[in-house]
């Protein structure tokens, strides 16, 4: 009973946050007065859809917000040709070493020594696709790996979708 009152809550929460970020998209989108879509600049804000003339785009917004965090500073290489994983989606909701809960859909990592709260640059070394992770896990328990991530943050940077691990390069932000 106690979990199913928690997860009504929590599902409560998570759409009234979709509902704030769809309508101050949305008022972005009508403020900037955009009326084509075909110039480049337009590309993340807006795109074409059949039935309605412009559909807010709010993932890539959200993705660029995520990462656009931790850009404001310099990186300092910690590692190169590193092993990185992905969580399983069963660990979902779970409580992290750090007390937060888990969430696939995040850009979170596990490492086994970085102090909680650390943000680190995770680059492909076979695409140069790079995204920015805050460790908030202990982790992978694997002697081979050096991190895991969420399953967001692994194919974003993934060549090969399929895989289940990458050679990386991590580089953690210097305050």
């Amino acid at each position: 009973m106690k979990k199913s009152i928690t997860l009504f809550i929590f599902i409560a929460m998570v759409s009234i946050a979709v509902c704030q970020t769809s309508v101050a998209t949305k008022q972005n989108v009508s403020n900037a007065k955009v009326s084509s879509v075909k110039g480049a600049s337009n590309k993340g804000l807006v795109e074409k859809d059949s039935i309605k003339k412009e559909r807010a785009i709010t993932d890539i917004q959200e993705k660029k917000a995520d990462s656009m965090m931790a850009t404001l500073g310099t990186f300092k290489l910690y590692k190169k040709e590193s092993h990185a994983s992905y969580y399983a989606d069963k660990f979902n909701g779970k409580k992290t070493s750090s007390g937060r809960r888990f969430d696939n859909s995040k850009l979170t990592a596990a490492h086994k020594k970085l102090p909680f709260g650390t943000k680190v640059r995770v680059t492909n070394e076979k695409n140069g696709k790079s995204v920015i992770v805050e460790v908030i896990d202990r982790g992978p328990f694997v002697r081979s790996r050096e991190i895991d991530l969420t399953k967001r943050a692994f194919m974003e940077i993934a060549s090969n979708k399929g895989s289940g691990g990458m050679l990386v390069t991590l580089e953690v932000l210097n305050n």
